[in-house]
């Protein structure tokens, strides 16, 4: 049986409003357990109380599910901040360099 290889690369990962998304889908699950509060004895009864802790643990999940995106995209925008930087540095070192070149030719 042969290896399966790709035939081209991935396509690059899409990037969104990923704190938005992950917020929203928390509060999603913690609106779906405080729905599901006043009906607690009738899951119990149906054998169904594990849907009422799954949207509990889905809110708390998402609580560091938002902590973990908002760190992240806090990093990404630090990296493209360090990198801007460096190329505008860089940009202005070749610009000097050629401009001191100029002026030291009679």
């Amino acid at each position: 049986m042969a290896k399966w290889t790709p035939k081209h690369e991935a396509p690059e990962p899409l990037e969104g409003p990923v704190v938005a998304t992950i917020t929203g889908g928390t509060i999603l699950w913690f609106v779906l357990f405080l729905v599901q509060i006043p009906f607690y004895n009738w899951f119990d009864d149906h054998g169904h109380l594990w849907w009422v802790w799954t949207c509990l643990a889905g809110a708390g999940l998402g609580l560091i599910g938002i902590w973990y995106v908002r760190g992240r995209d806090a990093a990404i925008k630090r990296a493209a901040a360090t990198a801007a930087a460096a190329d505008s540095d860089s940009d202005s070192d070749s610009d000097s360099d050629s401009d001191s070149e100029k002026g030291a030719t009679p």
